[in-house]
């Protein structure tokens, strides 16, 4: 350019010093309009034409070489920014953040209102693409915006894989409109708008957009421009792409990593857990040392229910309903906070395995699974030795009530081998249970009498307990809630002892069974009492009339009072129901003032209760008065032997 200026110059004879001025117009990069000012100051100066002609063609040749560094300095900044653009882009691993870039850099090199991007939706087959990410927008209608094959410009870009430019979008017709992207186009405000298409191997994979909120022609250039940073972008949008696959690729190894890695701890576990069981049952174990396996297998607290034992346990609401599903489907089921699965043998429930404090997967939950298998086995057979042993209990229990004087050693010896010690001290409980599962209730019975060192067994429709202890309310109380809880019914029963001994058994079930049907007979069912509990009753029902017991039982605190202060309760009390419950004669009879007779009944009523005028506790009263008076006259006790 500087020789064809030179070799122009000289053609037209000199004006190098004009030449001079231009060149340091350019040097200095100066506005278009002082390249006017040679020329004014020409004319000013009166130059010539022929020096006017030459300052106005080196004005034109010298605006030209401006035009030209210019668009070389834009070109330069244009690439600079590409490369600028690519180098940040490779270094991206984030797709969102790569697609975001794109659309900044877009926005800022072609210097417009917006740029945004949409992408190939993968997931249907019609071609559609979606907005993924804008810059500039204001829109949220605009931002949701999807484009079918052809619809707007962007569809007509994604469709045809050429760049589209239009200066006003609205009134251009080579394009498809539909109202959704033209009320999209709308709301954001949008009226120039510049397409290219993103591709990659020959496919497009969506479309880069630039856009003006007023009528403006895009240039060649612009579109050259936009079309290389589509390019880079296309590149970086499948480097994020692979990536991503990578790391999802990844992520699912390592799942699949973590599957087979739990599933051979699963299978690890499983033979574990088959040759701990196995042992078990082979060793003869038990029950508590499933319990113990099973838990040291697969974590958490282990618990057995037997359904004969713990029939109020198995019956608690969550608990029932997670075993009954475990009944119907065979499956381990879960519980509030853990696992439950029944122990069944041909379809009869005997139980269930209860895990807690810890959760399973399905590998876990056949082990479970299989440890009821196991327990019902074992169930089943100390069930079948249970049976075997009650029957020795009830056939002992039958021995010692009906004949213990034919072979009092062989009996005791029998009895040891069951765990009881006949000659100690013990209490006979009879009991009934009206509407109870008869097997059920002896099962209960049974298991009570094993684990208490006692005897048990069936007599006329009654179950019947030989259990050690020195109290027989106390002993008969424990045993009767036992039952019940058993048996989820009400129980009533009978108790009488202590006995020690062969000899005593016999008749102490005869008085326990007077006492049963006694609180039969007076509606008091679901109770249980001995022959004292049963006051002037009891007395009659005993077997041995225990007089003074019942005497003490009834006036013991009066007795008491009258003899540690030297008053006359007892007389006051005899004289009162001798006076048929006047204290105006009662007074004359005991030659003192009535108010000291109200007094002193009014003592009688704290010490042995304010019910004592009730007619079943006054009748109670009045005979224990006429049989201490009896005692206190010298006569032997009339419930002893000679009374």
């Amino acid at each position: 350019m500087e020789r064809e200026l030179s070799e122009d110059t000289q053609a037209n004879g000199g004006g190098s010093g004009a030449q001079v001025q231009f060149l340091r117009l350019l040097l200095r990069d100066a506005p278009a309009v002082e390249y006017e000012r040679p020329l004014v100051q020409a004319r000013a100066e009166g130059a010539g034409a022929q020096e006017l002609a030459d300052l106005e063609e080196a004005k034109v040749l010298a605006l030209r070489v401006r035009t030209v560094l210019s668009d070389r300095r834009r070109r330069e900044s244009e690439l600079s920014a590409l490369f600028e653009t690519a180098n940040d882009l490779a270094g991206m691993r984030d797709l969102d953040q790569v697609l975001r870039a794109i659309v900044d850099r877009a926005r800022n090199l072609l210097g417009t209102d917006t740029a945004y991007l949409t992408l190939r939706d993968t997931a249907v087959e019609e071609g559609d693409t979606v907005m993924r990410v804008t810059a500039g927008s204001v829109s949220a209608e605009f931002q949701q915006l999807r484009l079918g094959p052809g619809e707007g410009l962007g569809g007509l870009v994604a469709e045809t894989a050429l760049p589209y430019v239009t200066a006003n979008y609205f009134t251009d017709t080579r394009f498809q409109h539909t109202d959704s992207i033209d009320a999209g186009v709308l709301d954001e405000g949008l009226v120039a708008i510049l397409g290219v298409p993103l591709q990659l191997n020959g496919r497009v994979i969506g479309v880069l957009f630039a856009a003006n909120r007023r009528e403006r022609p895009f240039s060649h250039a612009e579109v050259a421009l936009l079309g290389s940073l589509a390019t880079h972008a296309s590149i970086a949008i499948d480097s994020a792409n692979l990536l991503d696959g990578t790391r999802a690729a990844l992520e699912e190894l390592n799942e699949v990593n973590q599957r087979l890695t739990s599933h051979s701890g699963a299978v690890e576990r499983a033979a574990e857990a088959h040759d701990r069981l196995t042992d078990l049952v082979l060793r003869g174990g038990g029950v508590e040392e499933v319990e113990a396996a099973v838990s040291a297998v697969l974590g958490g607290a282990v618990t057995v229910y037997d359904s004969s034992v713990h029939a109020d346990r198995l019956a608690a609401p969550e608990l029932a309903e997670a075993v009954g599903s475990s009944q119907s489907n065979g499956r381990a089921v879960p519980t509030g906070n853990g696992w439950a699965a029944a122990a069944m043998a041909g379809g009869e429930p005997l139980g269930a395995v209860v895990l807690e404090g810890v959760d399973l997967d399905a590998a876990d939950q056949r082990i479970l699974e299989r440890a009821a298998m196991v327990i019902a086995l074992l169930l089943v057979m100390r069930r079948s030795a249970s049976e075997a042993e009650n029957r020795v209990r009830g056939d002992l229990l039958d021995a010692v009530l009906d004949a213990p004087e034919r072979d009092p050693d062989t009996l005791r010896r029998r009895a040891e081998r069951l765990g009881a010690d006949l000659d100690a001290e013990h209490v006979v409980v009879v009991a009934e249970a009206p509407g109870a599962h008869p097997g059920r209730l002896r099962s209960a019975a049974m298991h009570l009498a094993e684990t208490s060192g006692g005897l048990a067994g069936s007599r006329a429709g009654t179950t019947v307990l030989v259990l050690p202890g020195p109290r027989p309310a106390e002993v008969g109380r424990k045993a009767v809630d036992t039952l019940a809880a058993a048996v989820n019914t009400e129980v009533t029963g009978g108790a009488s002892g202590p006995t020690a001994g062969l000899a005593g058994y016999s008749a102490r079930f005869t008085e326990a069974r007077r006492c049963l049907r006694t609180l039969v007979a007076l509606g008091r069912s679901g109770e249980v009492a001995a022959p004292q509990d049963l006051g002037f009753l009891g007395l009659l029902l005993g077997g041995d009339r225990d007089v003074a017991g019942f005497v003490d039982s009834v006036l013991g605190p009066l007795i008491d009072y009258d003899r540690r202060r030297e008053t006359a309760l007892v007389d006051t009390l005899r004289a009162y129901f001798a006076s048929g419950g006047s204290m105006s004669k009662a007074k004359d009879d005991l030659h003192v003032h009535v108010n000291t007779v109200a007094q002193r009944l009014e003592r009688v009523g704290r010490l042995i209760g304010a019910d004592w005028q009730e007619p079943a506790r006054a009748l109670e009263i009045q005979l224990a008065l006429r049989l201490h008076n009896l005692l206190e006259g010298g006569l032997s006790d009339p419930g002893q032997p000679g009374g």
